[in-house]
């Protein structure tokens, strides 16, 4: 059974895009391969046959496991998102206990996570550690290098 995963509506729409380039674009170029390779001659010893054929049941596993991220998605409504606590969305201003240090960062669903752009992922370390803290709550968050303790400053959609 697949997990419940919540996107907004620019990720949702990003996930089926990628699944329709996959089955528009590479799927029919994987077949292509395929027939190229199988016009080579002897398919015993056509090592290139058996390359397109791994890469085109890569590619089926890609899809599959795509449409079924997909089948279990829902999209999340933003205007009835809650501001007292940190929820999957919230865009979220902390401090770093340890050095004063203020950073900002949005909770999102895991693949639409970018640290670049300030979105974490709500299955993060930070992320499960902020989930529910309210303004002026301090978070110790678990990581690899010990324990990070960040107060919670603002909490916004």
């Amino acid at each position: 059974m697949s997990k419940v995963s919540y996107y907004t509506a620019e990720g949702l729409k990003k996930l089926r895009e990628e699944l329709n380039h996959l089955k528009d674009i590479e799927r029919p170029r994987a077949s292509q391969a395929i027939a190229e390779a199988r016009d080579k001659g002897d398919l015993s010893e056509n090592a290139e046959y058996d390359a397109a054929k791994e890469a085109q049941g890569l590619l089926e596993m890609k899809i599959s496991k795509m449409e079924d991220t997909l089948a279990n998605a829902r999209l999340i409504d933003e205007s009835q998102l809650d501001t007292s606590k940190v929820l999957v969305l919230s865009t979220v201003k902390l401090k770093n206990q340890a050095n004063g240090m203020e950073v900002k960062y949005t909770l999102v669903a895991e693949s639409e996570a970018n640290l670049k752009a300030g979105k974490i992922s709500v299955n993060s370390p930070i992320g499960k550690g902020l989930l529910g803290k309210k303004v002026g709550e301090i978070a110790e968050i678990k990581v690899p290098n010990g324990v990070l303790k960040m107060e919670v400053l603002e909490i916004t959609r």
